[in-house]
């Protein structure tokens, strides 16, 4: 299964019209954005699991980085509300489910040999950084020099630039703003190939958005299994 393969060209995908496609797990579905590969993909998506669901243990032999949008994500380790942020690097596993339902962004097989930090941001952790013009709130959930992760709130009616040398992608949280004439609302996640800017106007609600600045696919990207 190929969906927006092809990283050279800039998308945005507006997830929340997608339909949600069953997994194997009974009660988690998924709104698939990015994918290369079957069951076992390298994939970005959003998944809801339903109240009471849960998928079995696993291990994440590629990785797999998650940011709750609502909800309760839980596992044997803890319960992460909306606003959660963690990367689980290769070789670690856990059971995830949710007791009281949750929807999650997800990206799986996209981390780099020697990426085996594990880390876990609660809502409103992270280092506060330098505000760009616009911008109220910033901070970094993770940075090691080859990408930085970081969550931003934007101004009411403001007109954003995000440079873009290495490239981006960013998925809108709340609030909307428009992005070359197109509206883009909760769930609406975009990917920019190097060299071209993020510029957006928000509108009357201002807006919060997610944003992973690094290759978009790392040289040394883990290989996927056959």
């Amino acid at each position: 299964m190929r969906i927006n393969d092809d990283l050279t060209k800039p998308v945005i995908v507006h997830a929340a019209r997608l339909d949600w496609i069953q997994s194997p797990a009974a009660g988690v579905d998924r709104r698939m954005i990015y994918r290369v590969g079957g069951e076992v993909a390298r994939a970005t998506s959003i998944v809801r699991y339903a109240p009471g669901s849960a998928f079995p243990r696993h291990v994440h032999a590629g990785g797999e980085e998650i940011l709750v949008l609502e909800g309760t994500f839980q596992d044997e380790h803890g319960d992460y509300p909306a606003g959660s942020y963690f990367r689980n690097p290769p070789g670690t596993s856990h059971v995830p489910a949710a007791a009281v339902g949750c929807t999650i962004f997800v990206r799986l097989w996209q981390f780099r040999k020697g990426d085996d930090v594990q880390i876990v941001r609660r809502p409103g952790e992270g280092e506060a950084a330098a505000l760009r013009e616009g911008a109220k709130e910033a901070r970094v959930l993770f940075d090691d020099g080859e990408e930085q992760v970081s969550t931003e709130v934007w101004r009411a009616g403001s007109a954003m630039k995000v440079e873009n040398h290495r490239g981006l992608e960013f998925l809108v949280l709340s609030g909307d703003l428009t992005v070359g004439g197109e509206k883009l609302e909760p769930q609406s996640w975009g990917r920019l190939p190097a060299g071209k800017p993020l510029e957006a106007m928000t509108g009357p609600n201002g807006a919060q958005i997610w944003i992973k600045d690094g290759p978009l696919q790392h040289a040394d990207v883990l290989p996927m299994p056959g």
